[in-house]
């Protein structure tokens, strides 16, 4: 049975979702002449013509209901139009649960979900409808940021992004169609110093940072504020120092922090507030998926809590 990819385009209206698809469909590469399937569940003000259609061997459903996109309503379009490949261009006020929880076809695969977000109207957005907008992105492999401008602040979108889905991969286009990859990331605080003290407001910074690019803090010391955490299958010489953050809303808060060892881990009072002073070495974490910085602390002291102890990005 040859399977189908499905690929998912997410956004609010006017984000240059149907842009980038009419692109995608123009692309001689992506169909290779065969049938696209495009369901549209929210009209903008770029429309697909019918020579666009003819030209790419696409076909275009509408849908103006969430409720709509069921199991039997895919299989119908399946059969009616028999796709190579699917495009749907979800509404951005519609949950993404909506769409990914519905069980598709047997030949449909997700391939790749793709958002796009205007950076002119993003701290609208994000100031007013902070949830909905992460929503659309918590799934999501590739995010565009169009319509940036030289006052763009790229860096801080990418930190609050990665901390929403640390799996996206973000591209910034210009307002002049041009692509920008080499956006300033600038810490506050100094890496090249003998000890590097990372300020409470700048926690999530660091860890975004640290995460993302291991590699520039490797053999670095460093110190900082954190609430300890203990897991039940932690060795007595482990521990988590770290902070909860706001990735979406205040119903979705997470702990972020870094594996550590410290002899007498295992003495330390679980949900404590410490300061501790560490030796940052780079290894394989299993809970990291991967490679990552592991902290070697030599001093930890008990302190107060930071004035604000949620961190938002």
């Amino acid at each position: 049975m040859r399977q189908v990819p499905v690929y998912i385009f997410t956004g609010f209206l006017e984000s240059g979702k149907t842009t980038f698809i009419i692109d995608t469909l123009k692309d001689p590469g992506f169909s290779e002449g065969e049938k696209t399937l495009v369901i549209v569940c929210e009209e903008g003000e770029v429309e697909y013509e019918d020579e666009l259609l003819r030209e790419t061997n696409a076909v275009v459903e509408y849908v103006e209901d969430p409720e709509q996109l069921n199991h039997d309503y895919f299989v119908f379009l399946h059969k009616k139009h028999k796709p190579a490949q699917v495009i749907i261009e979800y509404n951005g006020t519609w949950p993404m649960e909506k769409l990914l929880n519905n069980e598709p076809p047997r030949q449909w695969v997700v391939a790749e979900i793709l958002s796009t977000a205007d950076a002119s109207t993003f701290d609208t957005y994000m100031a007013n409808m902070r949830s909905m907008l992460l929503d659309q992105f918590s799934e999501s492999d590739v995010l565009i940021f169009n319509r940036c401008m030289p006052e763009t602040p790229k860096a801080s979108y990418k930190r609050t992004m990665r901390a929403n889905n640390r799996k996206l991969r973000m591209i910034f286009e210009n307002a002049d169609g041009s692509l920008d990859d080499k956006i300033d990331e600038e810490v506050p605080y100094d890496l090249n110093a003998d000890l590097i003290s990372v300020e409470d407001d700048d926690f999530g910074i660091f860890y975004i940072d640290a995460m993302e690019h291991p590699e520039k803090y490797e053999g670095k010391k460093i110190t900082f504020k954190g609430m300890v955490y203990r897991g039940k299958k932690m060795a007595d010489n482990e521990f988590v120092p770290g902070r909860h953050v706001m990735t979406c809303c205040a119903d979705d808060i997470a702990f972020f922090g870094f594996l550590s060892k410290y002899t007498g881990a295992d003495k330390l009072r679980v949900k404590s507030w410490v300061k501790v002073v560490a030796d940052i070495k780079i290894e394989f974490v299993k809970e990291y998926q991967g490679d990552g910085p592991v902290l070697y602390i030599s001093k930890v002291e008990e302190c107060d809590a930071p004035k604000e102890t949620l961190v938002y990005f």
